[in-house]
């Protein structure tokens, strides 16, 4: 099957210090958008069409779908910038943009099997679409076409990001495992799962794709090793601020942006930061929310509003938002650490704060 057709630029030109994060966004999506078809029109036809479904280009049927959403590119952007806030162009960025998006897309489609999540962005998720065989073997591809595409991009540059890239999905693959082993722990008493373990996951299985993202525009575009390493810092705090907040959705989020029903992470007894601060607090809510989830009683309908109530009253919900703005923080300011060309370090600034937005 053929993706839908590339559209034109709407957005300003790299250099132009006019537009929003959302412009900066778009921009990014577009300079990336032929390549990323390219690279998924290299798939096996099966395959490629389960990841245009999942990219949200198509329906099951491989018809192109004009009102699929294909998320925010934020990595993509990511990329982008690091390269041209090096002083490079930014179209030096594009096979590490295209191999983070495609790691993130596999990784979306392995987590959903995973975790038994139905629906991905308003629909259904690709193993609920095709199966689960077929999403596995979807999300395998992926993988596959990512490290050929960043293996094959032409440079000095490329054995080390290839090296970024391995070191990042090893990484992801750990913080994945101790997500898993996560729903296997107590809520309370010495074996629980503590926010800093929690935090540790996260850095792993959120950070690390997003100071990947970062530091691979960065390596691409030439960038001396100690800007790197600062850049792929920044990036990974910025990560733990994105997980903050994700947690937050996924028990307070609107269903229309989410695309998952709300409380969605407590009917799946999901740790979570929230939750962990919440059971880590010494008040009547934080007792009674951990008599409730010790007892195994089904968190659904009714149980569900009042868990996350009690989650709330125990400073849950402060807290993680704490978190997302302490990490944006130290984020924004690692970006200060080393000398980047002013328009995209103005970009990459205004973009880590957006990603907070989503909230509040």
């Amino acid at each position: 099957m053929s993706p839908s057709p590339v559209r034109p630029p709407v957005c300003p030109p790299a250099g132009s210090t006019a537009g929003s994060a959302s412009d900066v966004l778009e921009r990014c999506r577009e300079l990336v958008r032929p390549a990323l078809v390219e690279a998924v029109g290299r798939l096996h036809p099966w395959t490629g069409e389960m990841a245009a479904y999942a990219l949200g280009w198509a329906d099951t049927a491989g018809n192109p779908e004009p009102g699929g959403s294909e998320g925010k590119g934020v990595r993509q952007a990511l990329a982008v910038l690091g390269a041209e806030a090096v002083g490079a162009d930014g179209s030096d960025a594009v096979p590490g943009a295209v191999a983070v998006e495609l790691v993130h897309t596999f990784s979306l489609l392995h987590d959903d099997i995973m975790d038994a999540d139905a629906l991905r962005r308003r629909r259904p998720a690709v193993w609920k679409a095709y199966g689960t065989g077929p999403a596995v073997l979807a999300g395998d591809a992926l993988f596959a076409q990512a490290v050929a595409t960043l293996a094959e991009a032409r440079g000095r540059q490329t054995a080390a990001a290839v090296r970024c890239l391995a070191r990042t999905l090893n990484a992801l693959v750990s913080g994945q495992a101790e997500d898993l082993r996560f729903e296997h722990r107590p809520w309370r008493g010495p074996d629980a799962v503590g926010p800093d373990r929690y935090r540790m996951m996260a850095e792993q299985k959120t950070g690390a794709l997003l100071g990947c993202a970062i530091a691979l525009g960065a390596v691409l575009g030439g960038a001396p090793d100690r800007t790197v390493t600062v850049l792929e810092r920044a990036g990974r705090h910025l990560g733990l601020a994105f997980q903050a907040v994700d947690d937050i959705l996924g028990i307070w989020g609107d269903p229309a942006v989410t695309g998952k029903p709300v409380h969605a992470d407590l009917r799946q007894g999901k740790k979570t930061y929230p939750v962990l601060t919440a059971l880590a607090g010494e008040g009547r809510a934080a007792r009674e929310l951990g008599a409730l989830l010790d007892s195994g009683r089904r968190v659904d309908g009714d149980t569900a509003e009042h868990v996350a109530a009690l989650v709330e009253e125990a400073g849950g919900r402060i807290a993680t938002r704490e978190e997302a703005r302490r990490h944006l923080d130290i984020a924004r300011h690692t970006l200060r650490e080393t000398p980047l060309t002013g328009t995209a370090a103005h970009q990459l600034d205004a973009l880590f704060a957006h990603l907070l937005d989503r909230t509040w």
